[in-house]
């Protein structure tokens, strides 16, 4: 008779066991388990402005529309100098006398830096510049990466 109880202590002893090892294994799993739900991003705005730019372009036109393409070409530079007054009247100055021209403004410590055109050859350059003499001094060709014109599909 002690046999058979002893058979069925051992036989409830590890039924305890592994129900407790069970436990020590799901509980957990169970309780740090996770839900389907949403994510909310908060971001500002202006993020997908930067990646919209960088997408078209990598950046602005002097007047603030979005970039088309870009190549590699030729710009004008008018003014270099640490005076930013100086650099924004060089700008707005050039700005008056030629209107469908774009303008770069840029600043790498310590200067300012006027540039203006998105020439796509040298040729074109230096004929703006025979055109800018009389207004302009220390006139400078710059080769850079420059916006290609919207084509008109239309």
């Amino acid at each position: 008779m002690r046999s058979r109880i002893s058979v069925w202590r051992t036989v409830f002893i590890a039924s305890v066991k592994y129900a407790v090892i069970i436990a020590l294994i799901g509980i957990p799993s169970l309780v740090l388990a996770q839900t389907r739900g949403t994510v909310q991003v908060d971001k500002d705005p202006k993020v997908d402005s930067l990646i919209g730019n960088y997408l078209v372009g990598g950046g602005k036109v002097g007047n603030g529309e979005p970039a088309s393409a870009s190549s590699n070409g030729y710009r004008i530079q008018i003014f270099s100098g640490s005076d930013r007054k100086e650099a924004y009247s060089v700008q707005s100055k050039f700005q008056n006398k030629f209107p469908d021209t774009h303008t770069y403004l840029s600043y790498r410590d310590p200067n300012f830096k006027v540039k203006v055109g998105d020439f796509r050859s040298r040729l074109e350059a230096e004929k703006m510049i025979e055109e800018m003499k009389p207004a302009f001094g220390g006139l400078f060709i710059i080769p850079e990466k420059i916006n290609l014109p919207k084509l008109d599909t239309e």
